[in-house]
């Protein structure tokens, strides 16, 4: 009997979360991914595989005689084997964008939306929904620490509750296909696409929600929202006071409820208020949220304490956009008198060209002088791409504003490079998205220092 459904590409992380929970919920699911062909990403595979998930090899051969419905990302070629052999067979053939869009219609959802922390956020309001009692579900692009500590991947979740949080997504335009009860827009900031393109997009999901919040103190986000239900330190009924950010973790009070965040930065604050916002709207107390959010076990490559030696911490984060490397390096500043030592990668060709003059300004403006910013070249995931462009076209720009740069064509030198500069007190951050080696060689660079 044909019921299986098989993803290609199964290792991706919004196609690992959807195959996730349909597992959790008793379908028979399996898979294939090219980076489990290579022996890469088999941490994901392994999670995948404790769910029962079957994994073939990616040349066609999970196509067979179980398969019902072949799952691709947007990485699949229409020459895929499975691809190939799945119309062949006139199988049922579904992206993972409509795949997800089904789930977000069919469930009481919150999306979440925004240029900057969309997977923080879901991972917050996931805490605090659980915390709540409510027994929430989550599809995520970041794998959530305390899913981790049960087992899992830790980008998705099938709980028992009616509620479903979701990572709006509007990199690839898809968010619009979302009809969520309730929407979050946390932010708006050129990224993967200008304002203009962004405002239309975001103003459309919007449209598409039962309901939805804006982050009042983003004015970008309320001018295009500014009818919408509103949250701020001072705004749509919730103030936040008696804020005290450090570099690994904050307290404040929302309406006179004390937090204790193991997470720095305003930014943060702001991202638990967006939670709390979002959790009011299911009942959950703000004394519910505040027992949540002081376990908050954080997200995968977002602020992630790597380790100390002599003196010298060394943090990992996914921060690639210019708003995102602006936060991150205004919360690492809260501890005054430690340097910065920046290990920038950019992602992708396009997206450094499209933000080459806001990349540069993020760091000569969010940089100390007596910081450091350390590059190595563009990720290049595959695939045609114009390379006209490259991270010491970056680097040099930020050197030329006053800062201390350096470009470096091999990556493997920079390690050695920090052990020779740090000392007692230096912060050092490994900043950069989609490459998943990156947490590894924050390691690296922990692992050389003297």
């Amino acid at each position: 009997m044909r019921d299986t459904i098989h993803f290609s590409g199964i290792g991706g992380v919004g196609m690992s979360a959807l195959a996730q929970v349909a597992a959790m919920e008793g379908r028979p699911v399996s898979g294939s991914d090219r980076d489990f062909d290579r022996g890469r990403n088999l941490g994901v595979k392994s999670s995948l595989e404790a769910l029962g998930v079957k994994i073939y090899p990616q040349d066609g051969s999970g196509i067979n005689g179980s398969a019902a419905e072949l799952a691709l990302s947007t990485a699949i070629e229409d020459t895929n084997p499975e691809v190939l052999k799945a119309r062949e067979l006139g199988l049922k053939i579904s992206h993972r964008s409509e795949l997800l869009a089904a789930r977000v219609n069919e469930s009481d959802t919150i999306a979440v939306g925004g240029t900057s922390g969309k997977s923080t956020v879901a991972a917050m309001i996931f805490t605090v929904l659980e915390a709540g009692g409510l027994g929430p579900s989550i599809i995520t692009g970041g794998a959530l620490g305390a899913l981790k500590e049960r087992g899992l991947a830790g980008n998705a979740y099938k709980g028992k509750g009616r509620v479903l949080v979701v990572e709006a997504d509007e990199s690839d335009g898809t968010i619009v296909r979302y009809r969520p009860k309730t929407g979050v827009v946390l932010n708006i900031s050129k990224d993967h696409k200008d304002l203009d393109v962004l405002n239309k997009i975001f103003a459309e999901f919007a449209g598409n929600c039962g309901r939805v919040l804006v982050n009042a103190d983003d004015a970008p986000a309320l001018a295009v929202l500014p009818g919408a239900l509103k949250f701020g330190f001072d705004a749509g009924g919730w103030q936040v006071t008696d804020v005290k950010p450090g570099p690994f973790s904050s307290s404040f009070k929302i309406n006179g409820v004390a937090f204790e965040l193991p997470a720095p930065g305003r930014y943060n604050i702001e991202n638990a208020l967006a939670a709390c916002a979002a959790a009011a709207l299911y009942g959950v107390s703000l004394e519910a949220c505040a027992a949540g959010l002081r376990n908050f076990r954080g997200v995968e490559r977002r602020f992630v304490l790597v380790g100390e030696k002599n003196g010298v911490t060394v943090i990992d984060d996914y921060a690639h956009n210019p708003a995102k490397i602006s936060a991150l390096l205004s919360a690492l500043h809260q501890a005054a008198g430690r340097r910065v030592l920046a290990v920038y990668q950019p992602h992708g060709f396009t997206p450094t060209r499209h933000l080459k003059a806001e990349l540069i300004e993020s760091f000569a403006s969010g940089l100390n002088p007596a910081d450091m910013l350390l590059m190595p070249e563009i990720y290049y995931a595959g695939g045609t791409v114009t390379k006209n462009i490259s991270s010491k076209d970056i680097s040099d720009a930020v050197a030329a504003a006053g800062r201390k740069a350096a470009y470096y064509e091999n990556r493997g030198d920079i390690p050695a490079a920090i052990a020779k500069a740090a000392r007692p007190g230096d912060i050092v951050v490994v900043i950069g998205a989609r490459d998943a080696t990156l947490a590894a060689f924050a390691g690296d660079i922990l692992n050389a220092l003297p």
